[in-house]
């Protein structure tokens, strides 16, 4: 597949070019290498350590709990930060997976947010969709941690400590919050990696998304410099990176699906936010509505400020 395409049920069309930076920085691939990895026998780290060469200013050594406007590159409380956020329909805190300081911003928001009395669902990236009855029971009250570790398949599929994400699904429980599976099955990308999407099952091609872009060229670029750096046997780079577009794009439509008439919190990888290529720019297609991202950063990372709407310096 050329450049600067959608595939969409195997109809190609021309796509505009979506502006963005093409940059190399550290952290930056949280999150893309997982589930490849995952088919390999063993999850890797969140993200691959890699430096900034923006020549843009960088964010760094600023103090812990600092959040960041983008817009303005001056700092702004977390009521003001929460003033714009809830002017959106759909809100993006990212994080690093294995950060319990990032889980802890993204509770955070989720809560001020539902205090604030705000109709609000929480999509996340840690569940495929095939497990969309098991949230909804979940978020019911119906299930103990027991049952929905063992119903989800949590260590088989996602198998970061669920210690981490304790905090943010007791919440959604005893708040009764709508909780969304936002991922494809872990087991799906891995092989659009190794053969494209023409061999995949029925099955499996139920769960892609009816449109995947692969013509952002500055999406495209960054997944070129993780491909360089990680390299697959026998792998092809447009493989490669159809794997990840239809991970963003699946997301992207579970998204817009589920939004409703209400706001959607996305909890997703910083490499699935970052620039807003990945998944925010693909719901926004689908639906035109204002979102904003937010970006957990560590206090000595340098990074280009306009990666999200919002940094918060995190620890």
């Amino acid at each position: 597949m050329a450049p600067n395409q959608i595939m969409r049920t195997g109809v190609k069309m021309q796509a505009g070019k979506l502006p963005g930076p093409k940059m190399r920085w550290r952290a930056a691939a949280a999150g893309l290498l997982i589930m490849f990895l995952a088919a390999g026998g063993g999850v890797g780290g969140c993200a691959m350590p890699l430096k900034p060469d923006s020549e843009k200013a960088p964010v760094k050594a600023l103090a812990p709990g600092t959040i960041l406007s983008a817009h303005t590159g001056a700092a702004v409380s977390f009521d003001e930060l929460m003033a714009d956020v809830r002017t959106a329909r759909v809100a993006y805190v990212g994080e690093m997976h294995t950060s319990a300081r990032h889980h802890e911003i993204q509770l955070r928001v989720i809560r001020a947010l539902h205090e604030a009395g705000i109709r609000l669902a929480v999509g996340m990236e840690m569940f495929d969709r095939s497990y969309q009855t098991v949230l909804d029971r979940w978020a019911a009250g119906d299930l103990d941690e027991q049952a929905f570790l063992r119903r989800t398949h949590w260590y088989a599929n996602w198998r970061f400590d669920y210690g981490l994400y304790r905090g943010i699904l007791d919440y959604i429980r005893t708040e009764k919050i709508p909780l969304v599976a936002l991922n494809v099955p872990f087991s799906i990308p891995p092989k659009i990696r190794a053969g494209g999407t023409e061999y995949l099952t029925e099955y499996e091609k139920g769960y892609l998304p009816g449109e995947v872009d692969t013509g952002i060229p500055a999406h495209r670029g960054y997944v070129e410099d993780v491909f360089r750096q990680h390299p697959f046997k026998n792998v092809r780079f447009e493989d490669f990176y159809l794997a990840q577009c239809v991970w963003e794009d699946a997301m992207a439509e579970a998204a817009a699906i589920h939004l409703g008439d209400g706001m959607l919190v996305v909890l997703a990888g910083n490499g699935h936010i970052q620039y807003k290529y990945g998944i925010p720019e693909r719901v926004f297609k689908r639906n035109g509505l204002p979102y904003r991202t937010i970006y957990p950063v560590a206090a000595d990372e340098a990074i280009d400020l306009s990666v999200a709407d919002y940094l918060w310096v995190a620890d």
